[in-house]
């Protein structure tokens, strides 16, 4: 069996498209289960959920009134059934063959966890803008399952992972003091414990990306803000570009401090300037790649978007630092916290839902 756990809350808009993927999956002999943990929508996503479990009993809605990813995670984690652990968001979508693709690469991969690289999909130009800002190295730096990889390699994080049972009865579910970053402290805690984590070009999945500069601006503070958390829990970090945010937006700090007092412009200058000119070069080759792509001709709101990817770019990297910057500020006194508090993942109840395959995987 294969149990898929989706923490979600008012995706009335999208969770049909991200239930059909995993119900039409193709070339496997599984039975899916399929955890909908809900952080209690007022949308009309609940009654959605309802309609399909009426006709398949191994469709679940979980109350996650505390409205926190980790807790509904956990929750659902408990009670589910699978020798392979999914989490997939409630504004994605699996293709056809993803759980046919990443079975079968546990046969022939050392790995604790498979997954690919994620699609991005947005609507409308300031939509557009991001995603091509989020999938470009410039604005998320060297992050695989964003960019896409032609060959089979192991990382240190992904999205939308595939997970075997054992995981989970080793290492407790995800820390539920991490608003966001849960399943990025996951995985760092998995290959701190010796696991591995293999991204396939052969697993594909979608992500629909926001729309807005302030949805944006919220995501990215969030992810800054809990990564010194990450940081503090694993104690270590698992990437340079993970900082760099950070000192950016310090340096900036400092740098307007200097004015004031002793009436210094040089570094404001230096570190403004660089960034402007780092950021225009990098939209410029964004749009050199959709024109040798011919992406441009396809979607023309490409080329109204470029005009505020700068924008955009100094929304991600400006937010992600100033929440890093108001992490180490708010959590200044965690740094020797670092128990994995996983308070609703009944453990117990877990093993004892352990299902062994009733036959071979066959694949087609």
């Amino acid at each position: 069996m294969i149990s898929i756990i989706i923490p979600i809350r008012n995706e009335v808009k999208s969770i049909k498209r991200t239930i059909d993927s995993i119900l039409y999956q193709n070339g496997m002999d599984q039975q899916i289960e399929i955890l909908i943990a809900d952080g209690m929508s007022h949308d009309g996503t609940r009654e959605i959920i309802e309609d399909y479990h009426q006709n398949n009993e191994n469709i679940h809605l979980i109350d996650n009134s505390e409205q926190i990813v980790a807790i509904g995670f956990n929750r659902a984690l408990s009670i589910a059934r699978g020798n392979y652990i999914i989490r997939i968001d409630g504004h994605s979508k699996i293709e056809h063959d993803f759980i046919k693709n990443s079975l079968k690469l546990f046969a022939t991969v050392d790995a604790d966890c498979v997954g690919g690289a994620t699609q991005h999909v947005a609507s409308g130009i300031i939509g557009d803008a991001i995603r091509i800002s989020q999938t470009s190295r410039f604005g998320v730096g060297v992050v695989p399952f964003r960019l896409g990889s032609e060959n089979g390699r192991f990382v240190d994080t992904l999205a939308f992972g595939v997970y075997k049972r054992e995981v989970f009865e080793k290492l407790g579910g995800y820390d539920e003091e991490l608003v966001r970053n849960q399943d990025d402290e996951f995985n760092f805690r998995l290959i701190q414990n010796g696991g591995k984590i293999w991204l396939d070009p052969s697993i594909k999945s979608t992500y629909y990306t926001r729309i807005s500069l302030f949805k944006l601006f919220k995501q990215y503070f969030q992810y800054g803000f809990y990564k010194i958390r990450v940081m503090q829990k694993r104690k270590d970090f698992a990437s340079w570009r993970h900082l760099f945010p950070g000192i950016f937006v310090l340096a900036l700090f400092l740098s307007f401090i200097l004015i004031p007092t002793i009436e210094i412009y040089l570094p404001i200058y230096l570190i403004a300037c660089s960034y402007a000119i780092a950021n225009i070069l990098a939209t410029l080759w964004e749009a050199l790649k959709q024109i040798i792509n011919q992406e441009l001709r396809k979607n023309y709101f490409s080329l109204f978007s470029f005009i505020l990817m700068p924008l955009v770019y100094f929304t991600l990297h400006f937010s992600y630092g100033l929440g890093f910057i108001c992490g180490l500020f708010y959590f200044w006194d965690k740094w020797n916290d670092t128990k994995v508090k996983d308070y609703h993942f009944d453990q117990e109840q877990f093993s004892k839902n352990t299902v062994a395959l009733d036959k071979p995987m066959s694949f087609s």
